[in-house]
């Protein structure tokens, strides 16, 4: 509970922000695990939790299934750029290799130079 009718309390709701989903400037960043603020590393294991979309849902929220085919959705998405990226990652590797191997990475380079890239 927040003490809204004080000034500490005002200031504090007046900070606040809540998203729903990923705020638009970090939707586009890469995700990373943190460790330390893994649930299995910052809770007792006799400690009881529960996740905001399960309890917004018992006071009404309407959306929770909106939310889990969205998510389905994203996964999906996700799974098929991660896959496109091993592929051309594998295809680049496999180039750099050929270039190194065959000693033709001079010549190329040249040119590349010759366009003003180094």
């Amino acid at each position: 509970m927040l003490p809204h009718k004080t000034n500490r309390g005002k200031e504090a709701l007046y900070l606040f922000k809540s998203f729903e989903g990923i705020p638009a400037p970090y939707d586009k960043m890469k995700r990373m695990v943190i460790p330390s603020a893994l649930k299995i590393t910052r809770m007792k294991p006799t400690r009881k939790f529960c996740r905001l979309g399960r309890l917004s849902h018992e006071v009404g929220w309407k959306y929770q299934s909106v939310i889990a085919t969205l998510e389905e959705k994203r996964k999906v998405r996700s799974h098929k750029f991660h896959v496109q990226r091993k592929k051309a990652q594998k295809l680049e590797q496999t180039a750099k290799k050929v270039l190194s191997d065959s000693g033709r990475a001079a010549k190329v380079q040249k040119v590349i130079e010759s366009y003003g890239y180094n």
